[in-house]
């Protein structure tokens, strides 16, 4: 048997991979994380699947489950939110498997801060303004950050910064951002980005705490900040379609001509 470890994406069902869905579809015990999953994602598990929320269950529980599995010589589809490789928890799951000689295998999901992307409707790497994206999280109750990964550090760069479980510190993420980005710097919230309820809240580091808690929201929320995300901005052309620099696939007007000629 294998061990499936699915993405299923922000929480859109028609996000979810032809692969992935074809897998759950075919797997006879389905495990999915039930707190940030909709029951529709893996509502094409087959009939008289064993389909079990794991938001409530332990790592030893999910485990067993697997074993038994296992036993049965039955695959399994672990589905997890976003991508599996990115705060997924799949390192001490596949810990686990290779210890008792179980086959797993990975599959890819939409991430949370692509389709957060995709309903702002912008592109996070603008040229000469941020052509890189950093992915964090700020220690709170969860694990603690390694050293050096600190979000002073990361905004030294500039780049736009994509913060996952840190809306309950919009405070300190102001005090710390704002020497580095400025008070006006765009910051947006998305709320549940994929899902029915999905809200994305606009503002500046300046006054993005206030509009966040007039919402209430406390969780399930991914922040983006840099002035990337600046609407209207002026910005250069990128070189990928200029025709003044040409690449393999485009050479520069005359030249492929001869090229093709001699050939």
């Amino acid at each position: 048997m294998t061990v499936y470890f699915i993405g299923a994406g922000p929480g859109d069902p028609e996000l979810l991979t032809l692969k992935a869905q074809r897998v759950i579809g075919e797997c006879p015990v389905c495990l999915y994380a039930g707190s940030l999953v909709p029951p529709e994602v893996v509502a094409c598990a087959p009939e008289g699947a064993r389909v079990l929320d794991t938001a409530v269950m332990t790592l030893d529980d999910t485990h067993a489950e697997i074993l038994a599995a296992h036993q049965r010589g039955e695959d399994v589809a672990r589905v997890h939110s976003g991508d599996p490789s990115l705060y997924g928890a799949i390192a001490e799951q596949i810990r686990r498997l290779k210890a008792d000689c179980i086959d797993y295998a990975v599959i890819p999901g939409v991430p949370a801060y692509a389709a957060m992307a995709a309903e702002m409707k912008q592109e996070l790497t603008i040229p000469e303004i941020a052509q890189s994206i950093v992915l964090t999280r700020m220690s709170m109750q969860s694990t603690s950050m390694p050293k050096g990964e600190t979000l002073e550090n990361f905004a030294k760069t500039g780049a736009t910064l994509a913060i996952h479980l840190a809306v309950r510190n919009m405070r300190e993420i102001e005090r710390v951002l704002v020497p580095y980005y400025g008070a006006e710097c765009p910051v947006v919230v998305g709320y549940r980005v994929g899902w029915p309820d999905q809200m994305l809240i606009r503002g500046t580091l300046s006054d993005i705490r206030k509009k966040v808690r007039a919402e209430k929201i406390t969780r399930t929320a991914l922040i983006m900040v840099g002035p990337a995300l600046a609407a209207g901005q002026e910005f250069k052309d990128s070189a990928l379609y200029d025709p003044e620099k040409p690449h393999v696939l485009r050479p520069v007007i005359g030249v492929g001509l001869v090229e093709d000629h001699n050939t």
